[in-house]
């Protein structure tokens, strides 16, 4: 990955269907009922990666949203608590998981049995409706293999898999996603196989996997899916942080390269937190102090991104990219003392 370019150029109200559920069960026809009626062992579906654009990468940066519309789905369920004859078993607030990271919540559905949960290795049987086209997963049943393949390239694959990592199996659970407007989201837990925790990998398997996300992470790099590349290169980095030290040398490469990521995708804060990283372990690691030159001019601290940059001329005088940006930072500080100037002398004069 030494070789990457460095050049930048309505919620609907879900009480709805629990009380027509409730008044005439013998005729409701959901998900659930299609879910039985399906043949025992349905045809394995593969997923191919999609890399468009959809509204779950946008739903991972709006925790807010999340905490909204988990306090919207609680006052539902209490209200349905009210009307314990209408239905069978009222949903109880603990039925309720918010993501950790804000990007969505889980309202059981059907109560899974046991305690374990699917791991790293695991292959899982599920049946999935409501996804839209573009999300990776198709309609219907099909197996997923957690932590492996490349369903898990994009956000809406990285959204499957922690939901399955917290359901039991034989779960069925509705998704609920802040800005969703779509139809809800079904996703259900047929079986899964044993896997394993990552810190029950030995060091030797770690970094191999770590290598192995790593060369997928570049080849979506190179391909044009900076996001997808991310996504491969945090998980790498999850998976070596748990080394004991000094730590895989692998990291200070990842961390460049998911700069390099951070920086297309607009995230320049992120991407100078990257190239931090990457500066603690290696000071005079020049890629890194390239992108966290061009992320601190984003960002408009225009003396640090002046500091970083000419510390990669000093080494490599005929580094163009450094001298382009170089020059954009100069003049970006020209017209800012200019614009100073002539508010002092309005103001002063």
């Amino acid at each position: 990955m030494e070789t990457l370019p460095i050049n930048l150029v309505g919620e609907k109200n879900t009480s709805q269907p629990q009380q027509q559920w409730g008044r005439n069960p013998k005729k409701n026809l959901n998900s659930t009922d299609q879910i039985r009626q399906q043949p025992q062992e349905p045809p394995t579906e593969v997923l191919e990666p999609r890399t468009s654009p959809d509204p779950a990468s946008q739903i991972l940066e709006n925790p807010q949203g999340t905490e909204k519309l988990a306090a919207e789905l609680e006052e539902d369920s209490v209200k349905s608590h009210g009307s314990a004859s209408e239905v069978p078993e009222p949903l109880q607030i603990s039925d309720l998981w918010n993501c950790p990271d804000g990007s969505f919540v889980k309202k059981i559905i059907i109560r899974g049995h046991g305690l374990d949960k699917p791991k790293l290795g695991s292959r899982c049987r599920v049946l999935a409706f409501g996804f839209p086209f573009g999300s990776g997963l198709p309609e219907g049943w099909t197996e997923l293999t957690m932590g492996l393949g490349p369903w898990r390239e994009g956000s809406w694959g990285e959204l499957i898999e922690k939901c399955l990592e917290s359901m039991c199996q034989g779960e069925e659970a509705e998704l609920q996603l802040p800005g969703h407007s779509g139809p809800p989201l079904r996703l259900t837990l047929a079986s899964f196989t044993q896997g394993q925790d990552s810190w029950e990998l030995e060091a030797s398997e770690k970094e191999a996997l770590a290598r192995q996300e790593r060369a997928r992470g570049t080849e979506l790099f190179r391909a044009g899916n900076p996001e997808g590349a991310a996504q491969c290169y945090g998980r790498a980095l999850r998976l070596l942080l748990t080394l004991p030290p000094p730590g895989s040398s692998e990291r200070t490469v990842l961390h460049a390269n998911l700069a390099a990521c951070q920086l297309l995708l607009g995230h320049p804060h992120l991407a100078a937190q990257s190239c931090d990283r990457v500066l603690e372990r290696e000071p005079g690691h020049l890629k890194a102090l390239y992108r966290r030159g061009v992320a601190q001019a984003a960002l408009g601290n225009l003396e640090k991104a002046t500091a970083d940059l000419k510390k990669v001329l000093a080494v490599d005088p005929k580094n163009r990219a450094a001298q382009e940006e170089l020059g954009k930072v100069i003049s970006q500080g020209k017209k800012q003392d200019a614009g100073l100037a002539q508010g002092l002398r309005k103001m002063f004069g």
